[in-house]
């Protein structure tokens, strides 16, 4: 019975290891879809963002232009990146903390959005600690850095 149970625990850890990446893949791509699409609301209507950062959203420390601006550029950017696995843990972390900002600073935002971001905050956290994942530039990078030997990192 020990045997048994020794042997269904490393299959299941192989599973889980094989599977990681694409899990990280697709936390990566479904967070970034979120994030983007906000980025191109603002944009395609920038008069309501202006109006929104000014009288809705509470963006300390900045003028409600900067934080429009600042905002955009981080939701159209970031995505991209982190899609792309490229500075992974870096565009991970710095949507994580995006997002907290996001909810800080608008306090109309209902228990259903609270969620929501709840659920993109620890997507975006288990992205950080873990890394992008194999399928990313950060590790095809880190291969052709260290010339192909191997894996160059265990947490991707």
């Amino acid at each position: 019975m020990k045997q048994l149970i020794i042997k269904a625990n490393r299959q299941l850890t192989t599973l889980a290891f094989n599977t990681r990446s694409l899990a990280l893949l697709l936390a990566r791509l479904w967070v970034a879809m979120v994030f983007f699409r906000s980025g191109l609301t603002k944009i395609q209507t920038w008069d309501s963002t202006l109006y929104l950062f000014s009288y809705e959203y509470q963006v300390p420390l900045l003028s409600p232009q900067s934080a429009a601006v600042l905002g955009t550029a981080a939701e159209l950017i970031l995505p991209v990146l982190l899609v792309l696995g490229l500075g992974g843990r870096l565009s991970a972390g710095a949507l994580f903390l995006f997002n907290i900002v996001a909810v800080l600073s608008y306090p109309g935002l209902n228990q259903a959005g609270i969620n929501q971001h709840v659920v993109w905050g620890m997507l975006l956290l288990l992205i950080f600690a873990f890394g992008p994942g194999r399928w990313s530039l950060d590790t095809w990078l880190a291969r052709k850095l260290s010339g192909g030997a191997g894996d160059p990192s265990p947490n991707v």
